[in-house]
């Protein structure tokens, strides 16, 4: 019995070693199995994004289509990242305190009454995908977050201070990746 009992207790430790600390570089979880949908009129899921959309065309953001959130939301936030950047991911774009009820923003839209952050280009708002020529296409993959209380950030935050107010209070995720190379 007492060996049992040892054996839970360390597997209940191991387990615990696993999960997500919360700190900056962790994920947020989300507290409810509830999913976002998140679409662009501009390219399908696994889709090559517009030049447009990129530092090679308009450098404007996409338009975005969001449903599923979830009825007790305060807010949206949303992350733009490159995780194929050659020196780590590469953040093009932090939003949050969105409204709950936004179903979706316009090509080159500034979320009214939201909070842009500071991107990898060390610019307030969107950057739109730039990689290295010659690269294989990267991975973009946008994110909603959806919050069960309004983010207090400061105006020049940074992904990873986004990340960690999002840390126990995201309701719902979802999110849609393209592809761009150069």
């Amino acid at each position: 019995m007492r060996k049992g009992w040892v054996l839970t207790v360390a597997a209940m430790a191991v387990t615990a070693g696993c999960g997500g600390g919360g700190g900056p570089s962790s994920s947020p979880s989300a507290t409810a199995t509830t999913h976002l949908t998140v679409s662009s009129p501009a390219y399908p899921q696994g889709g090559t994004i517009p030049r447009r959309y990129t530092c090679d065309g308009e450098d404007v953001s996409p338009p975005l289509a969001i449903a599923g959130v979830p009825a007790h939301t305060a807010g949206l936030a949303l992350t733009l990242r490159d995780p194929d950047a050659p020196h780590g991911t590469f953040t093009h774009w932090l939003v949050w305190n969105m409204g709950p009820g936004t179903t979706g923003l316009t090509a080159g839209a500034h979320p009214q009454g939201a909070t842009e952050g500071r991107n990898g280009f060390r610019k307030t708002g969107y950057g739109g995908p730039c990689p290295p020529h010659g690269d294989e296409p990267h991975h973009y993959v946008l994110t909603v977050y959806a919050t069960d209380r309004p983010l207090h950030l400061a105006p020049d935050a940074t992904e990873q201070d986004l990340l960690h107010a999002l840390a126990g209070h995201t309701l719902a995720t979802g999110s849609l990746t393209g592809r761009y190379g150069r």
